[in-house]
């Protein structure tokens, strides 16, 4: 959370972030395609868009933390949600 990209986002992205990254603390790559799903739906609902550069960041932030394998098993979930993903970020 102290990457500086984040001190120039809109508070309303940060705190749906902030919010993805304390639902994922602990969690495995295949726990984390809800929590995305659910904070692409929150933000819809509150007409909050993300930039694919956004969307790259609040993955690496889930990414924290984790080990190797994790990642990668995160990266491969995620690749699989990615089309939807992109689909509601436009």
């Amino acid at each position: 959370m102290n990457n500086p990209q984040i001190k120039n986002m809109d508070p309303s992205k940060l705190e749906l972030i902030k919010m993805a990254a304390a639902q994922t603390a602990g969690k495995s790559g295949r726990e984390l395609a809800p929590i995305m799903l659910a904070l692409i739906t929150n933000a819809n609902r509150q007409g909050i868009r993300f930039s694919s550069d956004e969307a790259a960041l609040i993955l690496e932030i889930l990414k924290q933390g984790k080990t190797k394998e994790e990642q990668e098993q995160i990266d491969r979930t995620l690749k699989m949600t990615n089309t939807l993903f992109q689909k509601h970020t436009k």
